[in-house]
C-alpha cells in the first residue's frame, strides 16, 4: 500500500485501473504519471490494495488534463465491470431489490474508497441516490461525480431494466455547469436517455420509487449474507487505525442490518474479550452503551428524514423493544419528538 496518513483516505486500486483503461483507449502513457504521482506498479498487480485519494486525485487531473476530452469523466464508465466495486460490486450484484442495494451502499462504499460517499433519499414519486465528492480539485470533483453517476446508471439499466426494459431514469442531476460546448450535451442524453440538469442542488439520479421494489434476477441471498460478513471484516481491516468508539461504532452500523449485536458480538470481531472492549472504550471516556446509543440517534435521524418508514417500524429497526422507548430516548437526546424531528426536516428531493 503507499504511504497514507490517518486522514489523507484511500482508494481501491480496481477503482485506480478503471481509469487507466479509460486513459488507455484516449491513447495516453499513462505511467508516467503514475511515476509523478508515486504510484508503483506492485501496488496496481494486486487488487486486493489500496493507495492514497490524495494519490488518485493528482493522478486524475493529470489523465484528465492529458486526455482533453471534457466528458473523460463520463466516458469513463464505460470501463466499469463488478471489480471496480470489489466487495461492493458483487454485494450490488445479489441484493433483492434496488431499495436493497441502495441502503447497502452509504455502509460498504468505502471498501472501494474515500473518494466521496452516496445517499439515498426515498420518498414519492421519486427516489433519488445522491452522490457528494470529496476532493478539492473542481476539474477532478466534476469528472469522477460524472464517472459515478454514470456508473449507477450502466448498473441500473443492466441488472434492472434487463428484466423490466420499459423502466427508465426519470432525471439526473448535477451541481457543475453544463459544458460550455452545445455538441456535448448530447453526450449526457444519449447515454442517460432522460432530463439531464446542471446547476442543482445535489449529484444525483432520480428514478420513480415503483422501481425500487422490483426484482433483481440474479440475487442470490446465500452469497450475498456471505459477502456482507466478508465486507465487514473489510471494513474492520480498514478502520483499525482509527479509536475503538469509532470501530466500534462502524461495526455497529454493519451488523445492526440483521440485529442489534451485543457487546460480546462486537468484542469478537474486534478479536478481544468483552471486558478489554469495555477497558479501551472506558480508557477513550466512552462506553459501549453511549456508542450505541449516539449510533442509534443518527439512524433513527437517517430513517426519519430518508425514508418514509412508520415510528414503530423504526424502533424495531433500532431494536427497541418498545415504541414508547424509542419515543423518549430520542427526545432526550434530540430535545424533541421524532415526529417533530421529522416534520422539520424530511424535503420532498428534488
Amino acid at each position: 500500500m503507499q504511504n497514507t496518513t490517518k486522514d489523507d483516505g484511500l482508494a481501491s486500486v480496481p477503482a485506480v485501473k478503471q481509469y487507466l483503461r479509460a486513459a488507455e483507449a484516449e491513447g495516453i502513457y499513462y505511467q508516467r504519471y503514475l511515476d509523478q504521482t508515486g504510484i508503483s506498479k506492485e501496488v496496481l498487480l494486486d487488487n486486493s490494495k489500496w493507495i492514497s485519494a490524495s494519490s488518485l486525485e493528482r493522478l486524475l487531473a493529470l489523465l484528465i488534463k492529458a486526455s482533453g476530452n471534457r466528458c473523460f469523466g463520463l466516458h469513463t464508465s464505460r470501463y466499469v465491470s463488478h471489480d471496480m466495486y470489489s466487495v461492493q460490486g458483487y454485494i450490488n450484484m445479489n441484493c433483492a431489490t434496488l431499495r436493497e442495494v441502495w441502503n447497502q451502499t452509504p455502509i460498504y462504499e468505502k471498501i472501494v474508497g474515500d473518494m466521496g460517499f452516496s445517499t439515498p433519499v426515498f420518498s414519492q414519486p421519486l427516489s433519488c441516490l445522491r452522490w457528494s465528492c470529496n476532493y478539492t480539485d473542481t476539474e477532478v470533483r466534476r469528472h469522477v461525480t460524472e464517472n459515478i453517476i454514470a456508473s449507477w446508471y450502466r448498473y441500473v439499466r443492466m441488472y434492472l431494466q434487463s428484466d423490466h426494459p420499459e423502466k427508465r431514469l426519470a432525471k439526473v442531476c448535477f451541481t457543475h455547469d453544463a459544458p460550455n460546448d452545445p455538441e456535448l450535451l448530447s453526450e449526457y442524453e444519449d447515454l442517460f436517455c432522460c432530463e439531464v440538469l446542471f446547476n442543482q442542488e445535489h449529484n444525483c439520479i432520480c428514478i420513480d420509487s415503483d422501481i425500487l421494489d422490483l426484482p433483481i434476477a440474479h440475487a442470490n441471498p446465500k452469497i450475498l449474507s456471505s459477502l456482507l460478513d466478508h465486507a465487514t471484516i473489510v471494513l474492520h481491516e480498514l478502520d483499525k487505525n482509527r479509536s475503538y468508539a469509532d470501530q466500534v461504532k462502524n461495526l455497529l452500523r454493519l451488523m445492526v442490518s440483521s440485529r442489534m449485536p451485543r457487546r460480546e458480538d462486537i468484542a469478537e470481531q474486534m478479536h478481544m474479550s468483552s471486558r478489554t472492549l469495555q477497558r479501551k472504550l472506558k480508557e477513550e471516556g466512552s462506553s459501549y452503551q453511549h456508542v450505541l446509543d449516539e449510533l442509534r440517534i443518527e439512524l433513527a435521524c437517517h430513517y426519519l428524514v430518508k425514508t418514509e418508514l412508520a415510528l414503530e417500524a423504526i424502533a424495531e429497526k433500532l431494536g427497541f423493544m418498545e415504541t414508547r422507548s424509542f419515543y423518549r430516548h430520542f427526545k432526550n437526546y434530540c430535545g424533541k419528538t421524532a415526529g417533530e424531528y421529522r416534520k422539520e426536516h424530511q424535503r420532498i428531493p428534488t
